[in-house]
């Protein structure tokens, strides 16, 4: 399969190397209201960048491992911490980040706000050498709730809710698929489906652009895939030095610009859609 973007079409935005902060292991990525980068790191940090003028800067710490990021409309940070099997909260209003949700949670992998219904969904990945549910879901006034989405799922892992608000699309890592979970009118789960199958070979983020084309991240082999419309897979840009994408996990999307954390190295990457 050959990708439809070369890799000149990709960059580093930012080399956390050396920098202070430094940006180890970025696994989760987001994108707050006003424009500007948001990563989470191995170390636990919270980093901002702007990704114009890209020179990072500490906002907050759970102490523990970041792995995916979500924000409200009021622009506070939610954190899936997996040394902590919690949630942590990042107040805009405050700078402080607390811990907002726990127990029950095994691997807390990806956030999931639906401001309209008041809800924060997080998938577990449950562990690697067996299936198991699935999807929690939260109050994000006060961080109550549990085990929403209670059937096994194959390392839930990146999510993404549909630009419908009917459902989340979820992806089961070690299944190689992205699978779909309505919301019921009442709340409650659907019965799961799969969307996509065969994303070779470990998928792990999504994220929807606004014509409604998903885009799948792969921690490995580094590459991005697209899934259109018109229901076809296709590879979007593949690195096989796994340098500049250097194994994808969490993807997030501004415009014509991607932005990619990498949890093989120190930086983000931007790639020019």
């Amino acid at each position: 399969m050959n990708a439809l973007l070369t890799m000149d079409r990709a960059k580093v935005l930012v080399d956390g190397i050396f920098s202070e902060p430094r940006i180890a292991h970025p696994e989760g990525v987001a994108i707050d209201s006003q424009g500007n980068i948001w990563c989470g790191t191995e170390t636990g940090d919270l980093i901002r960048v702007d990704p114009d003028a890209p020179e990072p800067e500490l906002m907050g710490t759970t102490d523990g491992f970041c792995l995916g990021l979500a924000f409200d409309s009021a622009d506070n940070c939610f954190v899936c911490d997996l040394k902590h099997a919690a949630i942590f909260r990042r107040d805009a209003a405050t700078g402080r980040t607390e811990k907002f949700a726990a127990g029950g949670i095994i691997v807390p992998n990806y956030p999931v706000v639906d401001g309209a219904n008041g809800w924060l969904y997080v998938s577990d990945s449950h562990g690697l050498e067996q299936a198991g549910p699935g999807i929690f879901r939260y109050s994000l006034a006060t961080g109550e709730g549990g085990l929403w989405y209670d059937k096994p799922m194959v390392f839930a892992n990146g999510m993404a809710m549909a630009p419908d608000g009917a459902g989340l699309y979820v992806v089961e890592s070690f299944a190689q698929r992205v699978s779909y979970v309505p919301i019921q009118p009442d709340g409650s789960p659907g019965e799961a489906r799969i969307v996509v199958d065969g994303v070779e070979r470990v998928p792990d983020g999504l994220a929807f652009a606004a014509d409604g084309t998903l885009y799948i991240s792969c921690y490995e082999p580094s590459r991005i895939y697209r899934f259109g419309a018109d229901q076809r897979l296709e590879l979007l840009i593949d690195d096989p030095h796994a340098t500049t994408l250097a194994h994808p996990t969490n993807i997030a999307l501004s415009g014509n610009r991607m932005f990619t954390a990498n949890l093989g190295r120190w930086h983000i990457t931007e790639i020019q859609l």
